[in-house]
Order: C-alpha cells, then structure tokens, then sequence
C-alpha cells in the first residue's frame, strides 16, 4: 500500500500532536516538518525525518501529498494556508468562526489557481462540533442548537493573549455558565447571548516592567476572542504558569433542543459530548483524518477550498467502503 506523504509545518503543542497522530494511522508517513526556528535546534520524535526551515518549504512540492499547517489562527494561518494551498493539497484548523467565509473564499482562489486542494477549520469546534451542529438541526428542524465549551483551555485564544506586546506567556480557559446549560438540557429553549453562556479566564505572564493596564484592556477588548464575553485576567509569575497551567485539556456540549408531532407536542435532546484530556492532541488527531479526505478528493480532481461538510463520512476513516458496511452501519 502506497502511503500519505505528510508535512507539517509548524512544529509546537499542534505540530507535536499531528506526528503522534500520523503514527496512529499505518496509511501515511511524516516526510518533513517545517519549523521557523533553527532546523537544527528542534528534536522530533520520528526517526529519518528531515527537520527544515520553512523557507525551504517549496523544495518539497513533489514529495509531499498533504502539508497539514499547525500555526495560529489570530496571524499564521490567514496567510499561510492561501501561500501553501497553490503548492500542496493542505489542511488547518483555523478556528475564528466570524472569520471563516473570508479565509474560505481566499483559499479556495488559490487553490484553484494552483490546483490543489484545501481543507480548512478541521478540529472539534470548528470542525466534529460543526458536523453534530448541522445533523441535529437537519434532523430536528424545529428546534434551537447550543454549544458549550469548557472548562478547558483554548489554544487559539491563549496564542491570540501571546501575541499581545510585552505578553511573555498565557494560557485562556473557556468556562461553562452551568446555569445556563441547566436551561438548555431542561428544554425550556431558552435566548441566550454569548456573554450569558460562557466565561473566559487568562492566566498572563507579562514581561518586566510591561503595562499590565494596557495588556489586560488588550484582551478584554479583543474582537472575535474576548470582547463579548466576561473575561477575567491574572498575571501570574512564569513559575506558576508551569506548575498550575501546564496541561491542556478541553471538551464542551452541541445540544440541539427540538419538536416533533403535528403540533409540536414531542421534546428532543440530542447532545454530543466531548471531554478530552489533551485539547491539541485531539485536535491534531481530527485533521489527520481530515488529511485523508483531502487527499482522496484531490484524486477524484477536486480542487480550491472544502470545510468537512463537504468530504464524505467514509472518507475520514482508512477502512474500506465494505468494512465500514459490516461493522459500522
């Protein structure tokens, strides 16, 4: 069996986590990783796997059949995935939802132009949380969607926290307001606003002498991350970082509350649930399979830009069309 040429490029928490998963799935093999660090100061855990310098990224056009982008979605990933995606069929979990359409539209032009093949906001929320989203409100059209996230940390909103001048390090913990998932599970349907849902908390290591003033009103204020939620911030010492904050973990809820009957006298719950211990290990572990999809679509000659909406279910796994009739259907 010819196997998946895989890429990464970018190689922290995300990047650790696809070349764990790809070990994980005997129909592909690691390549390369590409790193903007010196090559020769990063250590993989994949043994003969060259370690490159992103600049070096092109000498690969021919040996690589799905580069899986592992940055940042506040600054990498808006303009990585659109340079790459004319080069390499590519995958990222960009995951600013309000943003979504725009990076869409863009990598699907370039893809098209280049001829290859992008999927994009591949993770759980955007991503398996997206799929349970549009089953639920297929099935029960009548009827509310939820999601809740947390208690876990966000990696994109605590890279978004790092990015701020003077912000040595941080991480950002989504939180659950429980009674408002007690309204929804109660199928009372109840209006909530986004603030009313979930609370943020940031734990930020600031570099000596920074404007803590100026970095907290920094995040509270941020668009698409912190500005419309109650949002707490500590400024911690680099020591407690690690020793209280070192892990990741994460999980949430998509519950759809629905009516059946001719008049609507029937209540349903769907509710899919997630509780994971490691937030960037799951993640990497969607856009693996996501991976595959793309790579298959590329062959049957599609091209420009596809979120996982549009890739097949039996796509996503590497068991065959008969296997997947006899034990999963």
């Amino acid at each position: 069996m010819k196997k998946i040429r895989i890429g990464i490029f970018g190689y922290g928490n995300l990047g650790r986590g696809v070349e764990s998963a790809i070990r994980q799935n005997e129909d592909m093999e690691l390549v390369a990783v590409f790193t903007r660090r010196p090559p020769e100061t990063v250590r993989i855990n994949t043994e003969g796997v060259e370690v490159c310098h992103v600049d070096n990224v092109l000498n690969f056009v021919d040996k690589i059949d799905v580069m899986i982008l592992c940055g940042g979605s506040a600054t990498d990933l808006p303009t990585q995935t659109p340079d790459l995606v004319k080069y390499f069929n590519v995958v990222d979990s960009f995951d600013t939802h309000a943003r979504i359409p725009e990076h869409f539209a863009n990598v699907d032009k370039e893809g098209k132009e280049g001829k290859h093949l992008g999927i994009i906001s591949c993770g759980w929320d955007p991503g398996m949380f997206s799929l349970n989203r549009l089953y639920a409100s297929a099935i029960l059209p009548d009827g509310k969607d939820y999601t809740f996230w947390g208690k876990g940390v966000s990696q994109g909103h605590s890279d978004a926290i790092r990015r701020i001048e003077g912000v040595v390090d941080a991480k950002q913990y989504t939180i659950p307001v429980e009674s408002a998932l007690e309204a929804v599970r109660s199928g009372s349907n109840p209006e909530l606003t986004t603030r009313e849902k979930h609370t943020r908390e940031c734990f930020v290591v600031a570099a000596e002498g920074a404007d803590l003033a100026r970095i907290e009103n920094e995040i509270k204020t941020m668009p698409n991350y912190f500005a419309d939620y109650d949002t707490t911030v500590h400024f911690i010492s680099k020591e407690e970082l690690i020793a209280n904050h070192s892990g990741i973990p994460h999980g949430g809820f998509v519950i759809r509350s629905g009516k059946t009957g001719f008049n609507g006298e029937h209540n349903h719950i769907i509710e899919y649930s997630l509780k994971l211990d490691s937030n960037p290990e799951f993640t990497s572990s969607v856009i693996v399979a996501s991976a595959r999809a793309v790579f298959r679509m590329y062959n049957e000659g599609k091209t420009g830009c596809v979120t996982m909406f549009d890739v097949p279910p039996a796509y996503l796994s590497s068991k065959s069309a008969e296997e997947l009739r006899k034990t999963m259907l």
